[in-house]
């Protein structure tokens, strides 16, 4: 490879040079001028679709908007769904516990005190072990055929809850399927930003997770059907974890099926249709996936003020998913009603939160181009008023204490606009892997802490987890302002430094891409925010 000047600045990217010296890619001018196929031979060893790369640009092949309309719809129509149940299905599994606590759990397993809270927290702490591994092994390996298999094993483990019949037993359980699901939301993740460029992923990405709320209403009428099943030899909550598993290890063999790695082997794309969602894709100037592990950015993903932003919103995320999405059956039981009502009354929050995130892509399509985080911060405000409602409210209002729980799950507003952010804010493979664990690392104990907060002796309306969950949110807002300011004088200082962006220099960016620069090696790279 070429080797590179370094002329960045700290000062550029917002530090004090005594926490990080930062260095910027610069390729000579000599090398401007030289064939493009030349340059293109540095792509690193390791880079997935780096052949399909150079056979582009051999081929001077150029995609406008209208001819690449056909091709973004059919890959809409085959990996948009298969994302999608994916996502539907893991969040109906982590709401599982919840759906079963509505029913006879806690009883047939002498749950006392905070037993079920440690239950809860327990899959966070598998999460939270088998986040490392899970990242390192998606860059490493085919990420379709890694996470059909992870979806194999996490089924059966959600089977296997039938055959639970202690706090013990129920402990272990969790905390297994905690590390095999560690590495399904960033393998998502993967996926979109193989196939879609910076502009193409927020809609895509929303859509996915919007599937929270499609989950949260199928799992509410699940749970409210099975709660009826009083004759089966399985009680309720038992049957819950049976269907879900069951449906969960149908689906992990047709993903396997369906699935494609990254573009260059996706069946349902000709030759030509490939190339050009290379070509497209590598506009982001972040390559398709490299898949050798760089400690250097390792390193510096860890000393970018960029990364511990993210990763901080992460842990507020965690900490309100983890209250919520553990508790809110308690809540509405708490505000006066039945288990079963407790279970209907959850339909409108899935419907709410699929509306929401749905839209917020949308907003971030019909947009200026850096509006991403200004949504994020606006995602914000409808469940910070919900959990304020539901702290001042008095317990006579049960109805306005529900409608405020609708609220709630609008958190996947604010967890889809931060995977977005790290996708088109952050370069070079490992380094994006490295903020994707540390921020999967802090949401994870994020939802530790959420799922802890919520003390029995406080019950219904849980004043200290309402506290800690509203604490979350304003300090999320607050750290969004920051990081928009970041991202604008980060942009603003390369500008002036190397002056505004040429059609050639797109094209060296693109090339750096493919040779796994990070953002702050690639000059040419410019933050999408």
């Amino acid at each position: 490879m070429t080797e590179l000047k370094r002329n960045g600045s700290a000062a550029e990217f917002g530090m004090s040079k005594a926490n990080y010296d930062i260095s910027v890619g610069n390729i000579e001018e000599s090398e401007v001028s030289a064939d493009l196929q030349a340059i293109a031979s540095a792509t690193s060893a390791h880079a997935v679709g780096a052949d399909l790369f150079q056979e582009v640009l051999q081929s001077e092949l150029a995609t406008d908007e209208k001819s690449y309309g056909p091709i973004r719809r059919k890959i809409d129509r085959w990996l948009l769904p298969v994302l999608c149940v994916t996502y539907m299905l893991q969040f109906l599994d982590k709401l599982s516990l919840n759906y079963a606590s509505a029913y006879s759990l806690k009883e047939d397993l002498n749950l006392v005190g905070n037993d079920y809270g440690n239950i809860a927290a327990i899959f966070n702490a598998g999460y939270l072990v088998g986040t490392i591994p899970g990242n390192w092994l998606i860059q490493r390996v085919p990420v379709a055929k890694f996470t059909g298999c992870a979806l194999i094993v996490w089924a059966c483990l959600l089977v296997a809850h039938i055959g639970a019949k202690s706090y013990g037993g129920m402990m272990a359980l969790r905390f297994l399927l905690g590390i095999m699901e560690a590495a399904i939301s960033p393998s998502n993740m993967m996926m979109c930003s193989m196939f879609y460029n910076r502009q193409e992923q927020p809609f895509r990405m929303c859509t996915f997770l919007s599937m929270n709320g499609v989950a949260t209403m199928v799992g509410a009428l699940l749970s409210y059907g099975l709660g009826h099943a009083t004759s089966s030899t399985l009680k309720p909550w038992k049957l819950i974890f049976l269907v879900i598993g069951l449906m969960n290890f149908v689906w992990a063999f047709i993903f396997l099926y369906l699935a494609p790695d990254h573009p260059g082997n996706a069946r349902f794309l000709s030759h030509e249709e490939k190339l050009r969602v290379v070509e497209r894709v590598s506009r982001n100037q972040m390559g398709i996936k490299d898949t050798e592990f760089k400690f250097p950015q390792a390193k510096e993903a860890l000393l970018d003020l960029n990364s511990w932003i993210l990763a901080l919103c992460g842990l507020a995320c965690g900490v309100i998913n983890g209250g919520t999405s553990n508790f809110i059956s308690s809540l509405i039981k708490g505000f006066g009603f039945s288990g079963l009502n407790a279970t209907l009354l959850q339909l409108p929050t899935g419907g709410i939160e699929f509306v929401v995130v749905f839209c917020t892509g949308m907003a971030a399509i019909f947009t200026k181009k850096n509006v991403r985080a200004i949504l994020l911060f606006l995602t914000c405000i409808p469940t910070l008023a919900g959990l304020i409602g539901i702290h001042v409210i008095p317990l006579n209002h049960k109805w306005a204490l529900v409608g405020c729980c609708w609220l709630l799950y609008i958190v996947g507003g604010p967890v889809i606009m931060c995977w977005i952010l790290i996708n088109v804010t952050v370069a070079g493979s490992s380094k994006v892997s490295t903020v994707k664990m540390l921020w999967f690392i802090l949401y994870t104990a994020g939802n530790i802490v959420g799922s802890k907060i919520f003390y029995p002796n406080e019950a219904p309306k849980y004043v200290s987890g309402m506290k800690g969950l509203i604490a979350s949110y304003g300090g999320m807002m607050f750290l969004t302002i920051i990081y928009y300011l970041l991202m604008l004088f980060r942009n603003k200082s390369r500008d002036k430094k190397y002056g505004p962006l040429t059609a050639e220099d797109e094209k060296k960016g693109i090339i750096n891409g493919f040779r796994d620069y990070t953002d702050f090696e690639n000059k040419y790279f410019r933050y999408s925010y």
